[in-house]
C-alpha cells in the first residue's frame, strides 16, 4: 500500500495540529495502522496505533490524553489529532501499514511493511 502523510508544520506550545494519511493499492480494511516517529539523532518510536477495524486502539504514554488516532476505512484515510503539543513531540512523523489477519495494534515498527515519506512537526515557541 501507498502511504502519503499531510499535516505537520510549526506550532506554539500547547497548539494542536491534525496529521492525515492517505493509502491506496491495496485492501486498506484489512490494513492495522500506525503513527511513529522520529526525533534527530533518534531511533523511531511508536507513537498510534489502530486495528483493522478501528475497534482496538493504543498510544505510547507520552501521548496519552492528548492524541487521537482515528481511521475512516471508506475514505482510505488515517488521522492523528495532537492537542497540547509540547517541544518533546518535535519530530518527523511517519504513518505505517501491515496486513493483518488479527484485529489488532501493532506497536513494532519492524513488523510494518509500508511507510510513508513523513511529515515534519515543530513545537516551538
Amino acid at each position: 500500500v501507498q502511504l502519503v502523510e499531510s499535516g505537520g508544520g510549526l506550532v506554539q506550545p500547547g497548539g494542536s495540529l491534525r496529521l492525515s494519511c492517505a493509502a491506496s493499492g491495496s485492501i486498506f480494511s484489512i490494513n492495522a495502522m500506525g503513527w511513529f516517529r522520529q526525533a534527530p539523532g533518534k531511533e523511531r518510536d511508536f507513537v498510534a496505533g489502530i486495528s483493522a477495524s478501528g475497534g482496538s486502539i493504543d498510544y505510547t504514554d507520552s501521548v496519552k490524553g492528548r492524541f487521537t488516532i482515528s481511521r475512516d476505512n471508506a475514505k482510505n484515510m488515517v488521522y492523528l489529532q495532537m492537542n497540547s503539543l509540547k517541544p518533546e513531540d518535535t519530530a518527523v512523523y511517519y504513518c505505517a501499514a501491515v496486513r493483518s489477519v488479527w484485529d489488532i495494534v501493532i506497536a513494532t515498527a519492524t513488523r510494518y511493511s509500508d511507510w510513508g515519506q513523513g511529515t515534519q512537526v515543530t513545537v516551538s515557541s
